[in-house]
């Protein structure tokens, strides 16, 4: 039988990198097949997948070495479920694809309430995509790729920013759709053995190329101590009383000082918008917000109505979307912009290995580099206050580690941090102080 896909010696390179971001990648899926794909971050598994899926683009944006052949239709589910939702209604979003693919108007309806059951989304329609969960975006992204025929589904990290129960629903969904259509599966993620079972193979990129693994090889979380919890009388940093943002309920909470809090919670309950209010990023629209003396350090207005000058001196942030926050052409110069000790910039690129794409466009990074660029441009100069939106994401366990050890170093130099996660591990190690939001 001929296989579905068939690479001999591909490579790409961006054209603004020295270094290619694959080489020498040989690789045969057969039809049917459901395959896991592991790798450190930034070895190549996103571009890797953007290959397959026809994505890198032509010889002005980089050079491609080697031969590939895709005998199917091709749909790719992102990381990020707010990123692929392009329609304001449920049976408009499931038919773009089809639509794109000229598919006959008589049979776009039924394809898209085909699509819709096997990933089990019992939605009407017309219903809106804005009040969809990230669980339920990602299954909808699925949908899409379902309706269309695609006969090679590819899939990175899909659950990635999502909450336990959402990381359920997709792997449910897929291990549904893969049974019901036959179609060739290809999942990257730095959590394997939340989609193990359902696979036939396990593959590792890494420094020497693409190999063959066993169940038994697949990366293993990290062990790291326990969080510390917080010392009886230990002063607060931020005070919200029935704080009221642009999005969800009245909060009450407090930050404090000094400590590693947590917040998390559904997909779609208001983590993020809460923590933009606490940054001073958005205005409350009720409820009061109070930062600590130390915090303030003399200024008397409310946060939101801070010049930028004075919240980035004493609050940072790190936003869910690393691209959100790049404004230079490399990383050297993204780094820079913050304007602070050489000596800092150059400890950090080291200790999240990013030295040797100083030079690189901050676009051109795995969805991985990219966090840990963001995380690391944030502390450039050591904020009173970091809040991290889900900081962990795309890290395979080595950066995994290194970034708990340096949100820990943080704590213990007085920075008071609060991170937005759905990870259990960084909830243990750095769960000092638990805020849950609903």
């Amino acid at each position: 039988m001929t296989a579905l896909v068939e690479a001999r010696g591909l490579g790409w390179r961006h054209a603004s990198r020295i270094d290619p971001a694959i080489e020498n990648i040989s690789l045969r899926l057969e039809r049917g097949e459901k395959v896991l794909l592991t790798g450190d971050s930034g070895a190549g598994k996103s571009t890797l997948l953007a290959a397959l899926a026809g994505l890198l683009g032509d010889e002005e944006d980089g050079e491609r070495t080697g031969t590939l052949e895709v005998g199917g239709t091709v749909g790719m589910v992102l990381q990020d479920p707010d990123s692929q939702v392009i329609a304001s209604r449920v049976g408009d979003d499931v038919a773009f694809g089809c639509e794109n693919l000229r598919v006959p108007r008589e049979e776009i309806w039924p394809r898209v309430r085909r699509a819709l059951a096997l990933v089990g989304l019992d939605l009407p329609l017309d219903h809106p995509t804005r009040h969809l969960s990230g669980g339920q975006k990602q299954r909808l992204a699925l949908a899409g790729v379902i309706a269309m025929g695609a006969e090679l589904i590819l899939l990175d990290e899909p659950t990635a920013n999502l909450d336990p129960a959402g990381q359920r629903e997709v792997v449910d969904a897929v291990t549904t759709v893969a049974a019901e259509t036959g179609a060739t599966l290809l999942v990257v993620e730095h959590r394997p053995r939340l989609w193990a079972p359902m696979m036939d193979r396990f593959l590792h990129l890494g420094a020497d190329g693409l190999q063959e693994i066993t169940v038994a090889d697949l990366p293993r979380p990290p062990v790291l101590p326990a969080a510390r919890g917080v010392s009886p009388g230990t002063p607060t940093m931020v005070r919200a009383r029935d704080l009221q943002t642009i999005w969800g309920p009245p909060r009450t909470l407090d930050l404090p000082a000094g400590a590693s809090s947590v917040i998390t919670g559904p997909n779609g309950s208001g983590k993020s918008t809460l923590t933009l209010t606490l940054a001073g990023l958005l205005e409350p629209t009720g409820g009061t917000l109070e930062y600590s003396g130390d915090l303030r350090r003399g200024l008397k207005a409310p946060p939101h109505k801070w010049t930028s000058r004075q919240l980035a001196q004493r609050v940072g942030y790190v936003f869910q979307d690393p691209e959100h926050q790049f404004v230079a052409r490399t990383v050297a110069e993204e780094m820079a912009v913050s304007g602070g000790p050489r000596e800092r910039i150059d400890d950090l690129l080291v200790r999240l290995r990013l030295t040797h794409l100083s030079q690189a466009n901050p676009f051109t990074l795995s969805g991985g580099e990219k966090r840990r660029l963001s995380v690391a441009t944030a502390l450039v100069n050591t904020p009173a206050f970091l809040i991290l939106d889900e900081p962990t994401f795309g890290q395979d366990p080595t950066t995994f580690k290194e970034l708990v050890s340096l949100v820990r170093q943080l704590t213990d130099q007085g920075v008071t941090v609060a991170s937005i996660t759905h990870d259990e591990l960084y909830i243990h190690a750095l769960g000092d102080h638990v805020v849950e939001v609903r």
